[in-house]
Protein backbone atom coordinates (compact mmCIF):
# COMPACT_ATOMS: atom_id res chain seq x y z
CA UNK A 1 0.00 0.00 0.00
CA UNK A 2 1.35 3.43 -0.94
CA UNK A 3 2.07 5.92 1.80
CA UNK A 4 2.84 9.62 1.76
CA UNK A 5 3.81 11.98 4.54
CA UNK A 6 2.65 15.61 4.38
CA UNK A 7 4.18 18.27 6.62
CA UNK A 8 1.96 21.33 6.85
CA UNK A 9 2.06 24.72 8.45
CA UNK A 10 -0.29 27.66 8.43
CA UNK A 11 0.26 31.17 9.61
CA UNK A 12 -1.18 34.64 9.55
CA UNK A 13 0.34 38.05 9.94
CA UNK A 14 -1.68 39.65 12.67
CA UNK A 15 -4.27 37.35 14.11
CA UNK A 16 -6.55 37.34 12.18
CA UNK A 17 -4.82 38.71 9.13
CA UNK A 18 -3.40 37.72 5.77
CA UNK A 19 -2.78 33.97 5.94
CA UNK A 20 -1.04 31.25 3.98
CA UNK A 21 -0.35 27.55 4.13
CA UNK A 22 2.85 25.66 3.44
CA UNK A 23 2.94 22.04 2.33
CA UNK A 24 5.82 19.58 2.02
CA UNK A 25 4.93 16.05 0.94
CA UNK A 26 7.35 13.16 1.20
CA UNK A 27 7.05 9.64 -0.13
CA UNK A 28 7.56 6.65 2.13
CA UNK A 29 11.32 6.80 1.44
CA UNK A 30 11.46 10.33 2.87
CA UNK A 31 12.01 11.96 -0.51
CA UNK A 32 10.27 15.29 -1.09
CA UNK A 33 7.79 14.83 -3.93
CA UNK A 34 5.80 18.08 -3.64
CA UNK A 35 6.10 21.52 -2.06
CA UNK A 36 3.79 24.50 -2.22
CA UNK A 37 2.85 27.69 -0.48
CA UNK A 38 -0.62 29.12 -1.00
CA UNK A 39 -2.28 32.33 0.11
CA UNK A 40 -5.61 31.52 1.76
CA UNK A 41 -7.00 34.98 2.57
CA UNK A 42 -7.78 36.51 5.94
CA UNK A 43 -7.70 33.96 8.75
CA UNK A 44 -6.42 33.27 12.24
CA UNK A 45 -3.29 31.18 12.75
CA UNK A 46 -5.39 28.16 13.69
CA UNK A 47 -7.68 28.56 10.68
CA UNK A 48 -4.56 28.79 8.49
CA UNK A 49 -3.28 25.53 10.00
CA UNK A 50 -6.49 23.81 8.91
CA UNK A 51 -6.28 25.49 5.50
CA UNK A 52 -2.80 24.09 4.93
CA UNK A 53 -3.89 20.61 6.01
CA UNK A 54 -6.85 20.70 3.62
CA UNK A 55 -4.56 21.69 0.75
CA UNK A 56 -2.21 18.83 1.64
CA UNK A 57 -5.00 16.24 1.82
CA UNK A 58 -6.38 17.40 -1.52
CA UNK A 59 -2.92 17.01 -3.08
CA UNK A 60 -2.45 13.63 -1.35
CA UNK A 61 -5.74 12.47 -2.85
CA UNK A 62 -4.46 13.44 -6.29
CA UNK A 63 -1.08 11.76 -5.75
CA UNK A 64 -2.46 8.54 -4.27
CA UNK A 65 -5.60 8.41 -6.37
CA UNK A 66 -7.44 8.06 -3.07
CA UNK A 67 -5.73 4.79 -2.16
CA UNK A 68 -3.12 4.36 0.52
CA UNK A 69 -2.01 5.85 3.80
CA UNK A 70 -1.36 9.43 4.78
CA UNK A 71 0.52 10.45 7.92
CA UNK A 72 0.09 14.20 8.39
CA UNK A 73 2.66 16.10 10.45
CA UNK A 74 1.56 19.43 11.91
CA UNK A 75 3.21 21.74 14.42
CA UNK A 76 -0.20 22.85 15.71
CA UNK A 77 -0.88 20.79 18.80
CA UNK A 78 -4.39 22.27 18.97
CA UNK A 79 -5.36 21.07 15.49
CA UNK A 80 -3.86 17.61 16.05
CA UNK A 81 -5.73 17.21 19.35
CA UNK A 82 -8.97 18.39 17.73
CA UNK A 83 -8.57 15.89 14.89
CA UNK A 84 -7.86 13.12 17.39
CA UNK A 85 -11.04 14.18 19.22
CA UNK A 86 -9.13 15.08 22.38
CA UNK A 87 -10.28 18.72 22.17
CA UNK A 88 -13.59 20.11 20.99
CA UNK A 89 -13.74 22.46 18.02
CA UNK A 90 -15.52 25.63 19.17
CA UNK A 91 -14.80 28.23 16.47
CA UNK A 92 -17.40 28.14 13.65
CA UNK A 93 -14.88 28.56 10.82
CA UNK A 94 -12.69 25.87 12.32
CA UNK A 95 -15.74 23.58 12.62
CA UNK A 96 -16.23 23.92 8.85
CA UNK A 97 -12.55 23.17 8.21
CA UNK A 98 -12.63 20.23 10.66
CA UNK A 99 -15.60 18.77 8.78
CA UNK A 100 -13.81 19.20 5.45
CA UNK A 101 -10.71 17.42 6.79
CA UNK A 102 -12.86 14.57 8.12
CA UNK A 103 -14.59 14.24 4.74
CA UNK A 104 -11.25 14.19 2.89
CA UNK A 105 -9.98 11.47 5.25
CA UNK A 106 -12.68 9.14 3.95
CA UNK A 107 -10.84 9.06 0.60
CA UNK A 108 -7.85 7.17 2.07
CA UNK A 109 -7.29 3.75 3.54
CA UNK A 110 -5.70 5.26 6.66
CA UNK A 111 -4.96 8.78 7.91
CA UNK A 112 -2.93 9.73 10.97
CA UNK A 113 -2.22 13.12 12.52
CA UNK A 114 1.10 13.63 14.29
CA UNK A 115 2.22 16.67 16.25
CA UNK A 116 5.81 17.69 15.49
CA UNK A 117 7.97 20.40 16.99
CA UNK A 118 8.51 23.52 14.90
CA UNK A 119 12.13 22.55 14.28
CA UNK A 120 10.89 19.50 12.34
CA UNK A 121 8.61 21.65 10.19
CA UNK A 122 10.97 24.39 9.00
CA UNK A 123 10.42 23.98 5.26
CA UNK A 124 6.62 24.22 5.53
CA UNK A 125 7.03 27.30 7.76
CA UNK A 126 9.40 28.84 5.22
CA UNK A 127 6.84 28.29 2.44
CA UNK A 128 4.17 30.10 4.50
CA UNK A 129 6.40 33.12 5.00
CA UNK A 130 7.57 33.18 1.39
CA UNK A 131 3.96 33.16 0.19
CA UNK A 132 2.97 35.99 2.54
CA UNK A 133 6.03 38.00 1.44
CA UNK A 134 5.15 37.35 -2.21
CA UNK A 135 1.62 38.65 -1.56
CA UNK A 136 3.11 41.84 -0.09
CA UNK A 137 2.20 41.23 3.55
Amino acid sequence: MAKIIPYTDGGSRNNPGPAAGGIVIQNEKGEIIYTAGKYIGTATNNQAEYGALILALEKAKELLKGKGEVTCHLDSELVVKQLKREYKVKDEKMKEAFAKVCKLCLDFDKVEFVHVRREKNKLADKLVNEELDKQGF
